[in-house]
């Protein structure tokens, strides 16, 4: 039963069938806490539309996203569909009506659109949190305690990569690097510059290689990205998709290289985390073992039982509430939102400029569309 001495949030539900969907179990996050009860759903596609009024026990649907938000009185909106394109409409057409947001990842297509939502969500003092599901682990505070303590010594460089799949590349960076470039920055702290380069069949991308991106991404190029990345506290990160280049399993995820040993994080939710007690980085060159970080801390057994997603959005849920309630910003905010479409933008003003540039970037359109 609800807690009656707490405030009942109602939430709509934005999903796109056909372009993006309903994001991953972004729709049914709601159902598992007792203070938040949906009450609409919007979907531009009928038959889409009815399918998830049956999942989700509603009654009240919508052909327009905007007509939901101008009638139902929302505290949250959760924009679910993954793709990109359809973002800055939806969570400024939703800020503006007053609602709180939980949103699908890649936040926006631009620094511009992303500049929009940051300073609506500041002038109207409304929350919004993103599923960049790492940040929220129970391993993450762990690992950064660990770095803390000096588990891995001085800490020297995080090497991060994407699926590599057929969608190796620009594609990977956008749609899957975004977790492990937030991931990365959860760790290493503010960027002080970038210096990359995107590449087609192994040759520089020139302005004849862009053309129009799946899943709403606009302007993309390239099936080849490496990036170096200057953290302010003087770590080098480093972030590489390659098409084709992945196998099975992925090495999507993070590695942090210290002076004494070197701890490794898949990316995801409660996804397997390691930790190396050697210099040497390789459990093969030493007597040490890999040892398992779990929620209850290195080498403790793990108790939790939900990964991904389905562990993940009840307990961003519950921030997001929490966040509201205590006038604070989620774990994961609108601005580390908004760096997270920096890192990547950077690769393409780097390479478009062929040289390191600096944080914040100046340029905060497509540097795509802008190559000679």
């Amino acid at each position: 039963m609800p807690d009656e001495s707490k405030k009942q949030y109602r939430v709509g539900v934005i999903g796109h069938t056909g372009r993006g969907n309903y994001g991953h179990g972004m729709d049914t996050a709601w159902l598992s806490n007792p203070r938040t009860d949906i009450v609409a759903v919007a979907d531009a596609h009928e038959s889409g539309l009815q399918a998830a009024l049956k999942k989700l026990k509603v009654d009240t649907g919508y052909a327009d996203y905007r007509e939901m938000i101008a009638k139902e009185k929302l505290d949250i909106v959760a924009v679910c569909p993954r793709w990109i394109d359809q973002h800055h409409a939806m969570i400024m057409t939703a800020l503006e009506h007053g609602c709180h947001v939980y949103t699908e990842k890649p936040f926006t297509r631009t620094l511009a659109e992303a500049d929009d939502i940051v300073q609506a969500c500041q002038m109207r003092h409304l929350r919004l949190t993103i599923a960049h599901i790492a940040h929220y682990s129970p391993q993450l505070p762990i690992v950064k305690k660990m770095l803390q303590d000096g588990a891995i010594g001085e800490v020297l460089e995080i090497r991060a990569r994407g699926k590599e799949d057929r969608r190796g590349g620009s594609e990977d960076l956008w749609v899957l690097g975004s977790h492990a470039l937030e991931l990365m920055q959860a760790i290493g702290g503010e960027v002080e510059w970038c210096f990359a380069e995107v590449t087609q069949n192994g040759e520089r991308v020139t302005k004849t290689d862009v053309k129009d991106g799946p899943e709403g991404i606009g302007p993309l190029a390239g099936d080849g990205v490496d990036a170096m990345y200057r953290f302010t506290n003087g770590v080098t990160g480093y972030f590489n998709s390659h098409k084709d280049a992945g196998g099975r399993p992925s090495r999507f995820g993070l590695s942090i290289f210290g002076s004494k040993g070197v701890i490794e994080m898949q990316s995801g939710y409660l996804r397997p985390a390691l930790w190396l007690k050697s210099p040497t980085w390789s459990a093969a060159r030493s007597d040490a073992d890999w040892i398992p970080i779990t929620s209850n801390g290195p080498g403790e057994p793990e108790t939790l039982k939900d990964f991904d997603y389905r562990g993940a959005h009840p307990v961003i849920v519950s921030d997001l509430l929490d966040a509201i309630e205590n006038d604070r910003e989620p774990l994961c905010n609108v601005e580390d939102a908004r760096d997270s479409i920096e890192m990547i933008a950077a690769v393409f003003e780097s390479h478009r400029q062929q040289k390191p540039v600096l944080f914040p970037l100046e340029n905060r359109k497509n540097p795509l569309t802008m190559l000679s």
